[in-house]
């Protein structure tokens, strides 16, 4: 692995590694190293240059929503007053736990949040007592997703 002003370059064994680890973060070092041809302590080094390098923020446990009964995935974008009301919305916006990722966006919409309900009401519920009362939101548009098609982070 190697690194310029902004971007880090990976080689053969770390794009290997990063794609065992892709799949299953949770496969052992030792299978890896094994599957891979080199010790087990090299793959710690390299892992450790590439958390280093801020190309691996750390790994996590995936829940299901839906186990948990949340059933309504939405995009909504976000119609605000004046732009300097941004980072005051986005404040508001993340003490709204049902609000997954926000993003400011061009285009119409000031911000264009993911958010996660139980259902419909809950979702109206979210929309007309929580994001609509925020001071600066002008007004909002919805989006439901019926299904999710694809889930990928980027190739390696």
């Amino acid at each position: 692995m190697k690194s310029d002003d902004k971007n880090v370059k990976i080689d053969g064994i770390d794009k290997e590694i990063l794609r065992f680890l892709m799949k299953d973060a949770r496969k052992p070092i030792l299978e890896i190293a094994r599957s891979i041809g080199i010790s087990g302590a090299a793959i710690h080094q390299r892992l450790r240059k590439l958390e280093t390098s801020g190309l691996l923020s750390g790994s996590k446990f995936i829940i299901n929503p839906k186990v948990l009964g949340y059933t309504t995935m939405a995009y909504i974008g976000i119609y605000l007053d004046k732009a300097m009301s941004n980072p005051m919305a986005v404040k508001q916006l993340e003490k709204i736990p049902e609000v997954l990722e926000c993003h400011y966006t061009t285009g119409n919409w000031s911000i264009l949040i993911k958010v996660l309900c139980k259902d419909n009401e809950h979702l109206m519920h979210v929309l007309n007592k929580e994001i609509q009362q925020i001071e600066g939101v002008s007004r909002t548009e919805t989006f439901i997703s019926l299904d999710q098609q694809i889930d990928r982070q980027i190739s390696i």
